[in-house]
């Protein structure tokens, strides 16, 4: 049967999903999907992999794609960065028969997808895009799909678009921020832009950004004409986002833990999760705050989950009539809402410090200090400046590191095959030879297994030896009495 394309695969795969949740590193997890979709979510996607390592690493595909069987998780779409034809094809190959569509992550803004070129850092490579997408159009039995972020200009924007289009992607994702709008510089992302590229291509088209609650996505769905919208950091907030309801934190958190429960994840995507359905209450009792970044196993989550509940209970019961939420939330604290990021301006009035730059540092002071744009440090740099006054965080002053041979991984910098510890081990094990810069024996223990075998068989010869005279001795023995 030929893979469907375009509308085709919109309506009948996906379902004509409208509801969409995006891909989030660490957050879309299984149990995650399976929550957004009891309450209104129509197609997921998984978080961002890695599609050097999802080749490589058999336990990375088994954690991530490969665990248990979930007919309830689809339609999914599993999502990949990459930044060469040949690794994302082979990956996507592996993961094919467990999705609906693959992927192309062509949006993450932040510095670990600068470092690893990957992502809305290979928006001007237009060339390179086209060959990965037009080698994966050709060998995959599913649909390629792009999710990506806009240029400033919507001509240029539009072109792009038009561009994966002709290459073979199927469904085109456009969140409505350029790759600088970030953190607290996020701003409002451009529905304009959504707008012009739904008009300019034949192939579906999601929206992606200013998703706060269900009035959102129909009214991006009215103005911009697209078939679908996703929402990350609204669905993490309140995952009844597209049924329309606001229901009480401790329900959708207790529902979450269940679920964990029959499809475990690690812990940190469980705090995570449950540090933003609480995020307005935890501001209140900073306490519990601190005890739910502390605890250390599922069931320690649910007791300071437990608690969280009864106090807010508790608050219910003491309110007051005609009391008014606080801090100038449309609801109380203990009901999912959104969570609207401060902007710059607003970010600098609440610090007092408008008009410096440290009021809109925040995550970008890595990346401008990576740059080399500013003297300033991040509040943790600052701290190691304190512990350590001669440290330097000067990025020309770092060591460079050579890569691995084999994976691109930094390597040992005495390591004989000139790989870094994983691969050296794979290697040295299959060859038996020694690694003495990563601790690696085979060839020695080897040797000595043969040298301690030989020994064995020293001590023993003289034993079985003597045993064989002295059975023949006795056969002939025997043999003489026979013969009298």
């Amino acid at each position: 049967m030929p893979k469907l394309r375009g509308e085709a695969f919109w309506r009948e795969t996906l379902r004509s999903a409208h509801y969409v949740v995006a891909p989030m590193v660490d957050q879309s997890e299984l149990a995650w999907r399976l929550l957004s979709r009891r309450h209104g979510a129509q197609l997921c996607y998984t978080p961002m992999l890695h599609a050097q390592v999802f080749l490589r690493d058999a336990n990375y595909r088994r954690e991530n794609l490969y665990g248990e069987a979930c007919p309830e998780d689809r339609p999914l779409i599993v999502q990949f960065c990459a930044n060469d034809p040949e690794v994302f094809v082979q990956a996507a190959l592996l993961a094919q028969d467990y999705c609906d569509a693959i992927d192309l992550n062509l949006g993450c803004p932040q510095m670990i997808a600068k470092r690893g070129h990957y992502g809305a850092f290979l928006q001007e490579e237009w060339d390179l895009l086209q060959r990965m997408i037009l080698l994966a159009n050709e060998k995959l039995s599913v649909p390629i799909t792009c999710k990506i972020r806009v240029f400033p200009d919507i001509d240029k924007t539009v072109k792009y678009a038009q561009m994966l289009e002709k290459a073979g992607c199927q469904l085109l994702t456009v969140h409505g921020r350029t790759k600088e709008q970030k953190g607290p510089l996020a701003g409002v992302a451009s529905w304009e832009h959504i707008q012009a590229v739904r008009k300019a291509v034949n192939i579906p088209v999601f929206a992606n950004g200013n998703i706060q609650c269900l009035s959102d996505v129909e009214e991006c769905i009215r103005k911009t004409g697209v078939h679908g919208v996703m929402s990350a950091e609204g669905n993490l907030h309140n995952p009844a986002l597209f049924e329309g309801r606001n229901p009480l934190v401790w329900e959708m958190a207790e529902e979450y833990l269940e679920i964990v429960r029959k499809y475990p994840c690690p812990l940190s995507y469980v705090r995570a999760h449950l540090f933003k359905l609480w995020h307005h209450t935890l501001q209140v009792y900073q306490q519990l705050r601190e005890e739910l970044a502390k605890v250390k196993t599922l069931e320690g989550i649910v007791d300071v989950n437990r608690e969280l509940k009864l106090r807010c209970q508790e608050e219910i019961a003491n309110q007051k009539e005609g009391e008014k939420p606080k801090e100038g939330l449309p609801f109380f604290h203990w009901i999912c809402q959104p969570y609207i990021r401060a902007g710059p301006k607003e970010r600098c009035r609440e610090n007092g410090d408008c008009g410096t730059e440290k009021s809109v540092r925040g995550k970008r002071a890595l990346e401008e200090e990576e740059d080399g744009n500013s003297e300033l440090l991040s509040k943790n740099k600052q701290k190691k400046k304190l512990r350590n006054p001669n440290k330097s965080f000067d990025p020309s002053l770092k060591p460079k590191y050579a890569k691995c041979d084999q994976c691109g991984n930094p390597k040992g910098n005495k390591c004989v095959f000139n790989m870094c510890r994983g691969c050296c081990k794979k290697r040295a094990f299959k060859e038996v030879a020694d690694c003495p810069g990563h601790g690696l024996l085979f060839k020695t223990k080897y040797e000595k297994s043969l040298s301690w075998q030989h020994s064995q068989r020293g001590i023993q010869t003289p034993e079985i030896s003597q045993r064989g005279d002295a059975e023949l001795g006795e056969t002939a023995v025997l043999k003489e009495a026979g013969d009298s």
